[in-house]
């Protein structure tokens, strides 16, 4: 999701749903990577910590960028075989996958309805998340 206001963001999610931070810096972006299922959880979480979690971010808003509004992000075993099919089911990806450091392989893509979503292969353990 976009912020304008990254501190105002952070306060906000974590005093309404007790969302964990970690801002990762000019060099990604300004990235605020988040979380709430426990370190190193990844699908399949057992059904009682998946109420409610979300692993994922915000970046800062852009007036003129793409894609300002939230996005989902689909967690593949091999993001170049998804890629594949991705684009033989008609849909666009949209460059290249980029590596985020402690996270893993990322690339966004656009569905057959003009939907901007993105893949993730998950390849390490997430950073450790700061309040």
């Amino acid at each position: 999701m976009p912020y304008k206001d990254r501190e105002r963001a952070q306060h906000f999610y974590a005093t309404a749903f007790g969302w964990t931070h970690q801002f990762l810096g000019p060099d990604m972006g300004d990235y605020l990577l988040v979380g709430t299922a426990p370190a190193g959880a990844r699908p399949p979480v057992p059904p009682e910590a998946a109420l409610g979690s979300i692993n994922g971010g915000l970046f800062p808003f852009q007036a003129h960028g793409p894609i300002q509004h939230p996005s989902v992000v689909i967690a593949v075993e091999d993001i170049r075989a998804a890629m594949q099919r991705v684009t033989a089911a008609g849909g666009e990806v949209l460059g290249e996958p980029m590596t985020i450091p402690g996270v893993g392989e990322y690339v966004a893509f656009c569905d057959t309805e003009g939907n901007h979503n993105s893949m993730l292969q998950p390849g390490m353990e997430p950073p450790a998340c700061k309040t």
